[in-house]
């Protein structure tokens, strides 16, 4: 069985049992996460929600925080030479699927 969740303004399917990474969530290390899946499914059926599957659940544990890798940002405008370098890397939060609830 696996299902669709949302958070931080993206989608992920998910299954039992699987990591995800996902952007990052106030949560502290070790906690139980929630989700309202928006589709639940396998491989005869499918749920679909409005916009969320009622009665539904998919529970996470959070099993770390950390940054993304390094993402090098080059702005240089020929005409005056002016250039500017500029590094970014992403939070994320790692998540454990424990259970899906139909």
């Amino acid at each position: 069985m696996y299902a669709i969740i949302q958070t931080g303004g993206k989608q992920y399917k998910v299954v039992e049992g699987q990591t995800v990474i996902v952007e990052r969530l106030p949560d502290e290390v070790n906690a139980k996460v929630s989700f309202e899946p928006l589709m639940i499914g396998d491989d005869k059926t499918s749920v679909f929600g409005t916009p969320t599957v009622k009665g539904a659940s998919v529970t996470a544990t959070v099993v770390e925080h950390g940054k993304g890798e390094k993402l090098n940002i080059a702005v240089y405008k020929k005409m005056v030479g002016h250039h500017r370098a500029q590094g970014h890397r992403q939070p994320y939060t790692k998540l454990k699927i424990e259970k899906i609830v139909k």
